[in-house]
């Protein structure tokens, strides 16, 4: 007997980022894995089974997203279990200002989408290319976009608005806030574990290569360190975070610099990387002795430091901080160093339960509950694409609803 199954798609410029779930009200993962260096030599194919044990780790070459994926689908074709793939779930960065929650993929949607792309230029491509591979190749399953952007779709009007004249925000021109997905698994986290996130004043920091913190009052999201662009905020693996826009004109106008140039400045070679001259990864910066290593580290959580202490004015005080992503979840050295010194918040980091990676870590009897969280970003995905099943059951083998 054959189990409905989810795949749920990340993908980036040259990676593929995958899970299979069971198609169920609530998912279970089956397998996940990655896809690294498409189009580029020497691309790499990893699968996990449900106990994150390796069980595939092969190269290869595959030229494009297409390549890719036909690979992808057909190692669930062959993996044990008789699985029966019924929809794809994808991470989509932007949706726009009309995008409040996830959508079913239609030609409609698609082009609306595209013409997103120069709000995260970084992301949308590579998203798209997903979407469109999955269509070349499996016309008949259903595919669920999921945005990042939707959790803040509905932000107070002041945290929306930016100082540009009125007429821009008919463009589109407002803040956004991004890493959606990640925060709305967190804050579903809250709830089943018995938190009254309607009485609290939470703020999560998602750090990781991307970077961003939000502030949920009553439950929900009323600001965010992101804004228009996925640039904004903190600094990032290879992003700016808050720049002074006067840098950009005296670099275009004095040093000639293009639009590209510019772009590539911004998003490629600048926030960790930029500082430190060595390495986006902050593992890698943390094991160095190079003073430049060291300060943009040091950078790093200053910044943080900064927007955090923002939030809390959002908010009126604070009463959890969850620290979450890849940096957040797993380096006990950044949470610390970004609390040190906030004890006029109420934020105290007791040091044993930090550098053991507990889920509580702040001291006992302190205002503030610090805590550190896994995210779950395609668990969120596939639970998204089983409840848009259920509004529309597919026949996968005609891509006909039933």
């Amino acid at each position: 007997m054959t189990e409905q199954v989810i795949l749920t798609l990340n993908a980036g410029s040259s990676s593929l980022k995958f899970a299979l779930f069971t198609a169920a009200s609530q998912p279970k993962r089956l397998w996940s894995g990655a896809i690294d260096r498409i189009g580029m030599p020497n691309t790499h194919y990893q699968l996990s089974d449900a106990r994150h044990t390796v069980v595939v780790d092969e190269p290869g070459h595959l030229g494009d997203h297409d390549m890719a994926l036909t690979r992808l689908l057909g190692a669930i074709e062959s993996l044990p279990g008789g699985l029966d793939l019924v929809a794809v779930g994808h991470r989509v960065v932007h949706g726009g200002p009309d995008c409040d929650c996830p959508k079913r993929v239609t030609p409609a949607l698609l082009a609306r989408l595209r013409r997103l792309t120069p709000l995260a230029p970084l992301h949308m491509p590579p998203n798209l290319a997903g979407i469109d591979a999955v269509r070349k190749t499996r016309p008949d399953l259903l595919q669920v976009t999921c945005f990042d952007t939707s959790f803040h779709h509905d932000l107070p009007h002041l945290a929306r608005m930016t100082p540009l004249p009125r007429a821009y925000a008919d463009d589109g021109i407002r803040r956004y806030g991004f890493h959606g997905l990640s925060y709305e698994y967190i804050t579903e986290t809250l709830r089943q574990d018995g938190v009254d996130t309607d009485a609290e004043r939470i703020i999560i920091a998602h750090l990781g290569n991307g970077a961003s913190m939000a502030a949920l009052r009553g439950g929900e999201p009323v600001e965010t360190s992101m804004g228009f662009s996925t640039i904004a905020g903190l600094p990032m693996g290879t992003r700016t975070g808050d720049l002074d826009p006067g840098i950009i004109l005296f670099l275009m106008q004095e040093k000639g610099m293009s639009v590209d140039d510019i772009a590539d400045l911004l998003y490629h070679q600048s926030g960790l990387l930029g500082v430190s001259g060595l390495s986006r990864n902050m593992q890698d910066l943390l094991g160095s002795h190079e003073a430049p290593a060291a300060e943009a580290v040091d950078y790093f959580c200053y910044q943080a430091k900064l927007h955090l202490a923002r939030l809390t004015g959002a908010l009126g005080g604070l009463n959890r901080l969850v620290f979450t992503g890849g940096i957040g979840e797993n380096s006990a050295e950044i949470r610390g160093r970004i609390c040190a010194g906030l004890g006029y918040l109420g934020i105290e980091v007791e040091s044993g339960a930090n550098k053991a990676g507990q889920t509580l870590i702040s001291k006992s009897g302190t205002r503030v509950i610090v805590e550190t969280r896994a995210t779950d970003e395609e668990k969120m995905i596939a639970r998204h694409v089983a409840a848009q099943l259920a509004i529309h059951p597919m026949s996968h083998r005609t891509g006909t609803e039933g």
